[in-house]
């Protein structure tokens, strides 16, 4: 397996996981897939991790700022997904990890995931990497018309933002 960084020449990939993600309806309240543009100018210019096997990405994960405020520049929001017939074999809990060196490489001291509640796998893969409940937001939002409950859920590094 190889990592590599997400860029205009494999955002397809991205998509097509991404889109298969939609279609659990446990996994975002976006509906429409991201197009490069979009997708760039929301996330954080690092962090932004795939992983490969054999020329086929696997998964992926990135980070959007929570807040434009500079008291808050250390905070970052994950999105992690894993392509569906990938799902359950470690390339979560693989990005994730990487996602974790790689934020506290460049000044991120806390990262936060908003799961689903019925997102089990997701809840779980989190906590298998160091990430805690903080919270719940009961009907946070509307996923096709349905009140969706959230799982708010963090990773404060030991490394990071501790003096």
């Amino acid at each position: 397996m190889k990592i590599q960084l997400i860029t205009e020449d494999n955002f397809s990939d991205v998509v097509e996981i991404y889109k298969q993600g939609l279609a659990t309806n446990i996994a975002t309240f976006q509906n429409d897939l991201p197009q490069w543009e979009d997708w760039d100018k929301g996330h954080l210019s690092f962090c932004r991790i795939s992983i490969y096997e054999d020329n086929k990405m696997l998964g992926w994960t990135a980070l959007t700022p929570v807040s434009s405020r500079c008291v808050y520049a250390g905070v970052a929001e994950v999105s992690v997904y894993v392509s569906q017939e990938e799902r359950g074999k470690g390339i979560g809990k693989i990005l994730l990890a990487e996602l974790i060196k790689q934020s506290e490489a460049n000044g991120i001291w806390t990262l936060q995931s908003g799961i689903f509640s019925e997102n089990i796998s997701s809840i779980k893969l989190h906590e298998k990497c160091g990430f805690r409940m903080v919270g719940y937001r009961e009907k946070i939002g509307k996923k096709d018309g349905i009140w969706k409950d959230n799982v708010l859920m963090e990773h404060r590094s030991k490394n990071i933002g501790i003096d």
